[in-house]
């Protein structure tokens, strides 16, 4: 046995580990995919009655599409806004059917480890010459090790969903009361209809996932009167939470904002700002949520149904025997996060980037798709489609193409950053200077700048 003769691992059955096998297919080199999920896209499909705001064009990888294609596959209308069960059903399914794909795709099986042979984290010599170890666990529930060449990280985050507690944990009684608790996009016009129609429900968090929620449980208000909606957020500034409206390159994302903004003012939606969750207390009449703030102790309820929406983080433990580096607080590729960081940017968009920003000190493991971004949002399934198609060349010895990047993604419509004093400004590459990170344009500027050096020479005007 070879380290060349062994397959490259792909961790994840969703659309951007799909896109990378269909990439390795491509050149020629063996793979396994190995899914956690009954099926592949096993997460996309808890969120399957929400409609997505990029179009088919903007959702199907060039050379997926290709293998597709030539089993007679037709592209969905390309304008055309699919849901999440759209995707699984017209896309990823048929693709995991391909005589090239299917043999190579196994579902109900999770990666619970992975390392290199005989070698532990500690050890250095002749590290990059011993295989990746994964360690999975299998439907019957017995385990056993793949060996792979090389490993490329395309678990996503959903399965980890972020806490209610403002501080990062969960909130004091968050786990007491969780029967009552739903994270995520909770099917509230679907399966879940009896549990929030004609209740009280309070929805945490201020991005995307709450506000398909809020607009869904004002639906549900349409046809149950007596529905009510509370709506929580911890920021004061509405810019980012309304998103950017008509100037958003995605006319659907903007519409999301702009539809959230009128169920405020007309009071369909009650709106609490500057609330930070710390506790949740069981009454006689529902759950009282409590924050404390510089103003003293609030509280919101009571409420029947809570909905926390606040985004997700990456699930680290699987990689922890590998020698990985992550931003130090949003546990991204570290060469992305001064450009993703939330704190900073609210565009939507990053520079091109590719194998080079995605590896890792671990020779041949690579970090793709949601995950790379850690816990940033604003993640378009464009991105995780160059990303592959880097790594994959890169994996394949092919570095003219692996550093050929090219990515254009259409921003938010609110690209401003916070400068030093306080001032909002926008900027025009959604750089800009911070208190602790350096300004940057992309990502070779960030990275010379984190280590003290002048940058790449592409840095903003003065």
């Amino acid at each position: 046995m070879t380290l060349e003769s062994l397959p490259v691992a792909v961790i994840g059955g969703g659309p951007v580990g799909l896109a990378a096998a269909a990439h390795l297919v491509a050149r020629g080199l063996p793979v396994k995919v190995f899914e956690a999920g009954t099926t592949v896209g096993a997460n996309l499909r808890e969120w399957g009655h929400v409609r997505v705001f990029t179009p088919w064009e903007l959702n199907v990888d060039a050379v997926a599409r290709a293998l597709l294609e030539r089993q007679g596959w037709t592209m969905p209308p390309l304008t055309e806004l699919p849901t999440g069960s759209d995707l699984y059903a017209r896309y990823l399914k048929p693709l995991s059917e391909t005589p090239e794909l299917a043999a190579a795709i196994e579902v109900g099986t999770r990666v619970e480890a992975i390392s290199r042979l005989n070698t532990d984290k500690v050890k250095t010599e002749g590290r990059e010459a011993k295989p990746f170890q994964l360690r999975l666990s299998l439907p019957s529930g017995a385990q056993r090790v793949e060996l792979a060449r090389a490993a490329i990280d395309a678990s996503g985050t959903w399965a980890a969903q972020n806490p209610m507690g403002a501080n990062g944990l969960p909130a004091l009684g968050e786990a007491d009361n969780k029967t009552r608790i739903a994270y995520g996009m909770p099917n509230i016009l679907g399966h879940d209809r009896a549990t929030y129609a004609g209740h009280r429900t309070l929805v945490v968090g201020s991005g995307y996932s709450a506000a398909n929620v809020l607009l869904d449980l004002a639906k549900l208000a349409e046809d149950q009167p007596d529905t009510s909606i509370i709506w929580a957020v911890r920021g004061t500034d509405l810019v980012r939470v309304y998103g950017g409206g008509l100037a958003d390159q995605l006319p659907a994302r903007g519409e999301l904002g702009w539809l959230l903004k009128g169920l405020v003012e007309r009071g369909v939606v009650t709106l609490v700002t500057g609330f930070a969750t710390t506790r949740i207390l069981k009454t006689g009449d529902g759950l009282v949520v409590e924050a404390d703030g510089v103003d003293g102790p609030r509280s919101i309820g009571a409420v029947d149904r809570i909905v926390v929406a606040t985004g997700q983080r990456p699930d680290l433990i699987m990689t922890r025997e590998l020698r990985l580096e992550l931003d130090p607080w949003l546990e991204s590729v570290r060469a992305l996060g001064p450009l993703i960081d939330p704190n900073l940017h609210s565009c939507g968009d990053v520079p091109p980037h590719g194998h080079r920003e995605l590896s890792h000190p671990e020779p041949g493991f690579y970090t793709v798709g949601v995950k790379s971004y850690g816990r940033a949002p604003t993640f378009l399934l464009l991105t995780g489609y160059e990303q592959v198609r880097s790594v994959v060349a890169a994996i394949a010895g092919d570095l003219e193409s692996a550093d050929r990047i090219q990515l254009a993604l259409p921003e938010t419509g609110i690209c401003k950053v916070e400068f030093l004093d306080g001032e909002m400004t926008a900027a025009g590459c959604c750089g800009g200077p911070a208190i602790t990170r350096q300004d940057a344009c992309c990502v070779a500027d960030a990275v010379a700048k984190d280590a003290g050096q002048d940058g790449c020479g592409c840095g903003l005007a003065a």
